[in-house]
């Protein structure tokens, strides 16, 4: 039977209980022969990363014993914390950032020396046995760490050293199959790796330095991804000289395009792990590319060029690594958790080795989202999804349209998924309509796409995140006195200057959101501290700008009820930008509430505050839209609120 009641107040079987009670969040992905390793983040543990194997004859099962955790800190996001060698796991461990040997007995041993010297994006040296890995030294007092490529020896003798610098950062250091050449990318301020980077090859010396250094490709406007050796020797990777993010090979006579189309092969280099093509053999490359929305499989033939699809149900992929005909990856669906499943290309078999979550939801409680392009600002046109409200034990009131939360990716040089998210769910569960923007500056829809945010942070974004609900309420789909947005990091920005700068939202939701530029360009991490320059422009030069766009700076625009979440522990936004933010909005009179997560860095990975991050939002969404939920899930204290 179903129950006629308003939106917002649906009852769903998808709490913040569920969502967190068995999930997991996948990181890396290694292959070593047949068995695949891989790194999940487990919120009830306090968000320890675990390290799993999946073998054919035994299963899974958990190597890394607690409280260790293979995660490191290199750009702060990091990605690619261990690698595996014939059985042997070499991880960074999260607590002391120190790289440690985890031998088949379980035993693990130290292999770097206690002090701030970080290292992630392993590669092997068998001839000189060691690891070659990027390395993040915070050690010498100065503004920045000290990027470079350095050496890790096995023996036990901590003596590694830089082996490669010169360049701000540092990126993907791979040995070639004979062990006589290196691989790496290289990139300096004000650069991030999407916009231009370098990639170089250079010879392994006897005595292990790396000579006859040669520029393959990149520069300042051309970005170069995922340089990775065939089993025959070849260098192939991804440039996106011709506007789109496609796969090459280095050739005698200059980069060669290996298959021409108007597609992305590549993703942006947040994280070191991402992984986008492999070799199935010496004259085969599996790939993943982004059209119509979502992500799809093929295979390249490289005498050829010829390309063939693999249809699978997933529409969001990454991860991908293979060996000897098989691959293994992360795929998601509207429809299904995340899981990391495991392809036999020839038969077709594939095998859900892991799936993020034991909690699938029924169909009935699960919205699937419709790509959507809509018209914004300066005649062009952007890309969202829309998720309508779905549960299929209610039922709104005849005449009434939902509320709609309006949500983008973080980056804002990202992207978002098609894979079901539970937290999205979450509110479309509940009679909510939610509206995820690929504002113009997002990656997957090529380089002209990604470059329309440059010197327009601030104001391309918000039009496109604007001009996404129009569309939604000039089609009679959402209630155009119900409108929220909400953000993250990025995101978290939009947010706030929606707010700020455009009188159209009804409330806003900002989790570690960046109120101040300035701040941020004066008190962040390396990885991002030039970021900005191309975003909104040079600091202090263009310092105007930087004032202009920030909420912090706009307060008295500010009209509608707020809440913001914030860990205490972020170094990417500044804790001091949230209380800065909310002793502004609360001073105005304005309803407004503030949640620090003690101890949480830029994003919350412990179970708990996931939980209250959703249904304080709940709640808070409850008493400024004028809905009660169908539980009591927090409380929530908001300043200014009256009754």
């Amino acid at each position: 039977m179903v129950t006629i009641a308003p939106y917002g107040s649906w009852k769903s079987p998808i709490t913040s209980e569920a969502i967190t009670a068995s999930s997991i969040r996948f990181e890396d992905v290694v292959l070593d022969g047949d068995a695949v390793y891989w790194s999940e983040q487990h919120p009830n543990e306090k968000g320890r990363y675990a390290i799993e194997r999946w073998t054919r004859d035994g299963g899974i099962e958990e190597l890394l014993p607690a409280p260790l955790s293979a995660r490191t800190r290199v750009h702060e996001y990091g990605g690619a914390a261990f690698t595996v060698i014939d059985g042997t796991i070499y991880f960074s461990n999260d607590a002391d950032q120190r790289v440690y040997r985890l031998d088949t007995s379980g035993a693990t041993t130290p292999l770097t020396p206690e002090g701030d010297i970080r290292h992630a994006d392993f590669a092997f040296d068998a001839a000189h046995n060691r690891l070659i890995a990027v390395r993040e030294d915070h050690s010498t007092g100065a503004k920045e760490a000290v990027n470079s490529i350095g050496t890790i020896p096995l023996d036990g003798s901590m003596t590694g050293d830089v082996l490669i610098g010169g360049h701000d950062f540092f990126a993907n250091p791979r040995v070639s199959p004979d062990g006589t050449q290196l691989a790496w990318l290289s990139w300096d301020h004000p650069n991030m790796p999407w916009d231009g980077c370098e990639l170089w090859v250079g010879s392994i010396g006897a005595d292990g330095t790396i000579g006859n250094q040669r520029l393959v490709a990149g520069g300042r406007d051309e970005s170069i991804f995922q340089p990775t050796w065939s089993p025959d020797g070849t260098l192939y990777f991804a440039s996106d000289r011709t506007g789109w993010w496609n796969i090459y090979r280095d050739t005698a006579d200059g980069p060669q395009i290996v298959l021409a189309a108007e597609r992305e092969f590549a993703k942006p280099l947040w994280v070191f792990s991402i992984s986008t093509f492999d070799f199935l053999d010496a004259n085969r490359i599996i790939a993943i590319s982004f059209a119509n929305g979502r992500w799809g499989f093929s295979t390249i033939d490289l005498s050829t060029g010829a390309e063939a699809p693999i249809e699978l149900p997933s529409t969001n992929l990454g991860s991908v690594h293979a060996h000897d005909g098989v691959v293994a990856f992360i795929a998601g669906s509207p429809v299904e958790p995340t899981a990391l499943v495991r392809l036999e290309v020839e038969t077709g078999k594939l095998t859900k080795l892991r799936s993020s979550s034991d909690n699938e939801p029924d169909r009935g409680y699960v919205s699937v989202p419709g790509a959507i392009e809509f018209p914004t600002t300066g005649g062009q046109t952007a890309w969202a999804y829309y998720y309508p409200p779905q549960n299929k034990d209610f039922a709104a009131p005849d005449g009434e349209l939902p509320p709609l939360i309006v949500q983008s990716h973080g980056g804002p040089t990202g992207a978002t998924s098609t894979a079901i998210s539970p937290q999205v769910q979450y509110w479309t569960s509940r009679g909510f309509a939610v509206l995820d923007v690929d504002y113009g500056g997002s990656a997957n829809y090529g380089r002209e796409y990604r470059r329309r945010l440059n010197d327009k942070w601030g104001i391309v974004d918000i039009d496109d995140c604007v001009n996404g609900a129009k569309y939604l309420i000039s089609e009679g789909l959402v209630d155009p006195e119900r409108i929220a947005i909400q953000g993250w990091s990025a995101s978290g920005y939009t947010t706030l200057s929606a707010l700020a700068f455009r009188d159209f939202f009804k409330a806003g939701i900002s989790s570690f959101g960046i109120g101040d530029l300035e701040a941020m360009a004066q008190d962040t991490h390396k990885f991002e501290s030039r970021y900005l320059d191309g975003l909104i422009g040079p600091y202090p030069e263009r310092r105007d700008r930087y004032i202009e766009r920030s909420a912090i700076h706009q307060v008295d625009n500010i009209r509608v009820p707020m809440l913001i979440l914030q860990g205490t522990e972020d170094k990417i936004v500044p804790p001091n930008q949230a209380q800065m933010m909310y002793d502004a909005v609360k001073a105005k009179g304005l309803p407004v509430a503030l949640v620090m997560f003690e101890g949480e860095q830029h994003g919350f990975r412990k179970a708990e505050n996931i939980r209250y991050a959703l249904d304080s939002t709940l709640i808070f969404l409850g008493k400024v839209f004028g809905f009660e939920p169908a539980d009591q899930v927090a409380e929530l204290e908001i300043a200014n609120l009256a009754g």
